[in-house]
């Protein structure tokens, strides 16, 4: 298993974004967003225009995709968590056999300051989560306009 990590300095290319965001379209299950936010959400992670940006990180078994994930930087150190960890996701056939740990543990490994993220109490993903040392400090409100 190979692991590559995305940053604006790479300036991937619209093909290679394209490549991440349909399999997070597919493989995020219930749990997914339209294509197109999930399109925004790489575009911003790969912006070395702005002062956030973030990263990606994939794992492929060869050329094959298996797991991705998105990271958006905050710009909010000291109130909020750096990076907000907003797309996770393992293809199925993958599922089981630690590669999710590992995902994230690569992306501990690059991510500077604190990570939050966002889970639905259903989500089994939960569990991890909470092994690897997240916490369920607030309750999430949201204004949806």
């Amino acid at each position: 298993m190979d692991f590559l990590i995305y940053t604006p300095q790479d300036q991937i290319t619209y093909e290679q974004k394209k490549e991440v965001a349909d399999f997070l379209f597919e493989h995020l299950d219930e749990f997914g967003d339209e294509h197109e936010a999930i399109m925004r959400c790489i575009n911003f992670a790969m912006d070395e225009e702005t002062k956030f940006g973030g990263f990606i990180v994939v794992a492929k078994d060869r050329d094959k995709l298996t797991g991705a994930v998105v990271i958006n930087k905050t710009g909010m150190a000291g109130y909020i968590p750096e990076n907000i960890l907003v797309y996770i996701a393992v293809h199925k056939d993958y599922r089981g056999k630690g590669l999710g740990k590992t995902l994230m543990l690569k992306t501990f490994d690059k991510a500077e300051g604190s990570i939050k993220l966002h889970v639905e109490p259903n989500n089994p993903a939960r569990f991890l989560y909470e092994k690897l040392g997240f916490t369920n400090k607030y309750l999430e409100m949201r204004l949806t306009r």
